[in-house]
């Protein structure tokens, strides 16, 4: 059984549709697959509508990557299967994802200040209808030859956290993410806990705060976690008694990793599915997701 449980689409800074990420993740023979765009849960109806279509069995489960910081660090945290319209969840999402526009405009305007000759616009195209985000903006940046690859834009020199051209934007506190997302029935793992090119990242005893506020789990098996990094997750999660997922992070042609590039072990799925009590995970004869009893 091969499970991902960390994917993107247009919804946010992917470039394949809800839809074509689910015929994608069949045509890869995957068996369960997560939508967890950030800051939103606009492509579920979309991805939940082409199932029937998969060409092969396959559970979607809900979610979505919030956008959190403390510390002046900042950090994503991985919400599965919960309701989807709990409303202080919901209205947080929204302030999330709202911020995200003008957030944008100010970096481009830093690039260009940079000299980085790209514009509004032009990220706004890339972006398309999904959630702006930082992947557009470099995806824009190759466009224009300032770097050769998305990932290269994600440099001290350019947008990564704290670069040149970042700019800060509304983020949850970490420990109010995870109490939303458990109180709107969901399980909540923290994405890529130690992907220190990304930026800085947050100590051992913050993750040991983050287990004891309710988080489930951590997210081990990821590309930006080399082999010592995820043999230490491991040992933290097993101390601290958190679940250890593994997944590709998805985002399409925008980044070289392939659907399930990692994946996560079926016993640590069966238990993410047991403690959800939003949404049950969908299978490939297609529906919605509906409040467990």
């Amino acid at each position: 059984m091969r499970i991902d449980l960390h994917t993107h689409s247009t919804a946010s800074d992917g470039t394949d549709t809800p839809a074509e990420l689910v015929r994608n993740a069949a045509a890869a023979g995957l068996d369960v697959i997560a939508l967890t765009d950030h800051d939103t849960t606009r492509g579920h109806a979309e991805a939940l509508a082409a199932l029937p279509g998969a060409g092969r069995p396959l559970t979607l489960v809900t979610g979505a990557e919030l956008s959190c910081a403390v510390g002046g660090i900042g950090l994503h945290l991985l919400g599965y299967l919960f309701d989807p319209d709990e409303p202080e969840l919901l209205a947080r999402r929204e302030l999330l994802r709202d911020d995200r526009v003008p957030r944008a405009r100010a970096i481009v305007a830093a690039l260009r200040e940079l000299g980085a000759p790209v514009t509004w616009e032009q990220v706004a195209r890339i972006a398309g209808d999904g959630s702006v985000g930082r992947p557009h903006i470099a995806a824009a940046m190759v466009e224009e030859g300032v770097v050769p690859t998305v990932s290269d834009a994600f440099t001290a020199e350019w947008i990564a956290d704290g670069g040149r051209a970042w700019v800060a934007k509304h983020e949850l506190d970490p420990f109010t993410a995870v109490r939303l997302v458990k109180a709107a029935g969901g399980v909540a793992v923290l994405a890529h806990p130690a992907a220190v090119k990304r930026g800085r990242t947050i100590s051992d005893s913050t993750i040991a705060e983050l287990a004891e506020a309710g988080l489930d789990g951590l997210e081990v098996d990821h590309q930006d976690h080399d082999e010592p990094t995820r043999a230490r997750l491991h040992g933290l999660a097993a101390e601290l008694g958190l679940l250890t997922t593994g997944s590709s992070d998805y985002h399409g042609s925008r980044k070289d990793i392939p659907l399930g590039y990692f994946t996560t072990d079926p016993e640590i799925y069966g238990e993410i599915t047991r403690r959800a009590t939003g949404a049950f995970p969908v299978p490939g004869a297609g529906g919605s997701p509906l409040p467990k009893a």
